[in-house]
């Protein structure tokens, strides 16, 4: 049998059973697709991040993420949990992490939490009304993607209240190839979100870093700075400060490691 270093981290979470779920498994070499995809579905995390060392000169280490049922071309929180493994076993303030989408990306250590940097991606209005009846948001405006490695919409509701008592219809969201992202202005934080991705395998994400590489740049404009504070509301919840610098968002929390051992394949 093959033996896998495997660790189970709580990204964006200071105390374990918080923030959001990802196994960090490093390899020797790519295994097949289908085995990647057998043991993201195995590990049944938002995402488990698989990680090869670079040889290309460009980066550290190549990155991919695979959720139970297909892999993503972006994910902020498992890129947030491998550079914890990987700064917290070898060392060091930065690791660069070379994926196949959404170019290099960069974690960094900050006080003692991280953080990543990710690609901004840009949203403009537009109507989608399958989408707004599966979330049950009414008229509310919708913003759908027109920048950025993932395809995502975000939802702009009044209130945190709004967004808390939010209950999607999952098997009409099956059908939509999109992060639906709804927010609002917090009651204790700037801005409050929750995500859903059925269509990806991950019905409400608990906290999600490439949702608030959308988020930065939208509240930015509207809150009228470059930084302020996030809480996305899911059942486990997460905090992350983000600040958009020009291109990038920088998305900062800390991380717990609560398994540390071997799969073995």
């Amino acid at each position: 049998m093959t033996a896998i270093p495997y660790w189970h981290v709580d990204a964006f979470a200071d105390a374990p059973f918080g923030g959001n779920q990802a196994a960090v498994m490093v390899l020797d070499k790519w295994l097949p697709d289908a085995t990647l995809q057998a043991i993201g579905a195995e590990n049944n995390f938002a995402e488990t991040a698989f990680l090869v060392r670079d040889d290309s000169g460009v980066a550290d280490w190549e990155l991919r993420w695979f959720t139970p049922t297909s892999e993503v071309k972006m994910c902020g929180h498992a890129t947030l949990a491998s550079g914890h493994v990987v700064l917290s076993r070898d060392g060091g303030e930065k690791v660069l992490f070379r994926t196949r989408n959404a170019g290099v990306l960069e974690v960094r250590r900050q006080g003692g939490a991280y953080e990543l940097a990710l690609p901004t991606s840009r949203v403009e209005q537009r109507a989608m009304p399958d989408l707004s009846g599966a979330l049950g948001t009414g008229d509310a405006a919708v913003f759908d993607t027109v920048q950025g490695a993932e395809q995502t919409a975000i939802i702009l509701l009044d209130d945190e209240s709004q967004v808390r008592a939010l209950a999607p219809d999952m098997r009409a969201l099956e059908q939509i190839d999109r992060m639906a992202i709804c927010t609002a202005p917090g009651d204790s934080t700037d801005v409050v979100s929750r995500v859903f991705v059925p269509a990806w395998g991950v019905p409400e994400d608990s906290v999600t870093g490439s949702a608030h590489a959308a988020l930065a740049p939208f509240w930015a404009e509207r809150l009228g700075r470059d930084e302020f504070t996030a809480f996305q509301a899911s059942a486990r919840g997460g905090h992350v400060r983000c600040g958009v610098d020009g291109a990038r968002v920088w998305l900062g929390g800390p991380c717990v490691t609560v398994v540390e051992g071997t799969f073995r394949l």
